[in-house]
């Protein structure tokens, strides 16, 4: 009955960290759907500057006042704003995989270890 014991204390910390696996996995997907909802906004702030005149005002909300804004320093603060946005978004990518990854290998790990714990129950009951 020992060993019995040993899997249900293993089968529960595995799926202590797999729930905690899947929590982390939650957090990167809700990084990654702000990080795209960002990314299109920005896009499409840079779309609309591409039809702006060079001599249109543009004006930046700083807290609660609206401040000038030369439409090149803009245009190039959403460039570079757009390329931190995709590099963030590879990285939550990778991190993403990795994550997706260790829940599968938990996943099957729970799995050999309910098999395990339903073949000693059933040799217990023989």
């Amino acid at each position: 009955m020992s060993s019995l014991s040993v899997i249900e204390a293993k089968l529960e910390a595995e799926s202590k960290s797999f729930q905690q696996l899947q929590k982390e996995l939650t957090q990167v997907i809700e990084n990654r759907q702000r990080l795209e909802a960002q990314q299109q906004e920005n896009e499409l702030v840079n779309t609309e500057f591409e039809h702006l005149d060079d001599d249109s005002n543009i004006y930046k909300l700083i807290g609660p006042v609206l401040v000038k804004q030369d439409k090149a320093e803009a245009a190039t603060n959403v460039k570079n704003r757009l390329n931190l946005i995709s590099s963030e978004i590879k990285r939550v990518e990778t991190q993403l995989n990795e994550l997706t990854k260790k829940t599968e290998t938990k996943k099957q790990e729970i799995a050999q270890l309910q098999m395990q714990y339903q073949q000693l129950v059933a040799a217990a009951k023989k």
